[in-house]
């Protein structure tokens, strides 16, 4: 039986004032500092209210609060995500990337900025890939008329290396001048160039993966106990592996569509909020977006001023998310993963 050991109130408001925290810094964090005051007055005018300084206003709200409620939004899907994705296919080791859905939405926004070369349309046409990307993996990994835990696993891996694939090629075939820094500069990740329009376009797709998967906590319990126990239960276990799949597919393609591949946030992230709040979906899912949610907003303050040239946050994520992956490996070896 699955038992939580998030209950306790004091976890929730050390989560939540972390978020609150996290996002206030963000914004007053850079070249030209701001106080927490002076980042409140900004946002205060920047709703209507009275007071704040005129350069604040500017770089608060125009400039970096976009980009953090970005990374925000990006690292609680990421995040939620994982932790779904951990439950619902009984894999410690899964993860949006597991799935496919990173490299086929990173393989249509590369091709949507060559052939279109119009960001919005790049976007448009990574989310459609990345979705696609997901269709086959869950095409494959139907065996027999039921989906196959393991198949699912593999031919995750399989797309992923064929999209990465198609990417690679397409770097090696387009203008050297004219595409690839683009293309490069995108596959990388950054929210350096995030704007009030893609946080709008984030917040529905974001909004809508979160919002299931927190309403499928139960049955992704039932799941993460065993497709025969869910079953016995009278869940229709095909069907909630479906829809936990394809809104994972959704959040994350929307993610890469505006930010470009942000990788290991829903592969790490998880592991930390179970070490916190237990196994139980029901705390697991909102622990693991708001610190999903923190964890991303630091990495992108890092990215923008550890150096004056801004670094790519998929390789900080990486930089992070290897070692941590590589510890869940020793570990997964030498016990089975126990979620009980």
């Amino acid at each position: 039986m699955i038992t939580s050991r998030g209950g306790g109130g004091a976890i929730w408001v050390a989560l939540a004032g972390l978020l609150i925290g996290s996002l206030i810094a963000a914004v007053g964090i850079g070249r030209i500092a701001f106080s927490p005051m002076e980042v409140l007055a900004a946002i205060a005018g920047g709703v209507g209210l009275d007071g704040g300084d005129p350069r604040a206003l500017t770089v608060v709200t125009v400039i970096r609060m976009p980009r953090t409620l970005a990374a925000a939004l990006s690292g609680a899907t990421l995040a939620a995500a994982g932790a779904a994705l951990q439950g619902c296919l009984r894999n410690p080791l899964a993860g949006p990337q597991t799935v496919g859905v990173l490299a086929g939405a990173g393989f249509g926004g590369a091709l949507g900025l060559v052939v279109l070369a119009d960001a919005i349309a790049a976007a448009a046409a990574g989310f459609v890939s990345g979705i696609a990307a997901i269709g086959l993996v869950l095409w494959i990994g139907r065996l027999d008329g039921k989906t196959s835990i393991i198949g699912i696993v593999l031919a995750g891996v399989v797309i992923s290396g064929l999209f990465a694939g198609l990417t690679t090629l397409l770097q090696f075939l387009v203008d050297p001048e004219k595409h690839l820094p683009a293309i490069v500069f995108w596959l990388m990740g950054s929210f350096s160039r995030a704007t009030a329009r893609d946080v709008a376009m984030l917040a529905v797709p974001c909004g809508v993966t979160l919002l299931v998967l927190f309403g499928l906590a139960l049955r992704i319990n039932a799941l993460t106990a065993g497709d025969e126990e869910a079953a016995a239960l009278g869940l229709p276990v095909e069907r909630d592996r479906w829809v936990v799949l394809g809104v994972v597919a959704l959040g994350c393609a929307a993610v890469v569509a505006v930010a470009g591949l942000v990788g290991w946030v829903g592969l790490v992230v998880p592991h930390v909020a179970r070490m916190i709040v237990g196994p139980d979906h029901r705390v697991l899912l909102p622990a693991s977006a708001l610190l999903g949610a923190s964890y991303l907003v630091w990495v992108d303050i890092f990215c923008r001023t550890i150096t004056a040239a801004e670094i790519p946050i998929g390789a900080v994520t990486a930089l992070i998310g290897a070692p941590i992956v590589i510890v869940l490996l020793k570990r997964t070896y030498a016990r089975s993963w126990n979620v009980d």
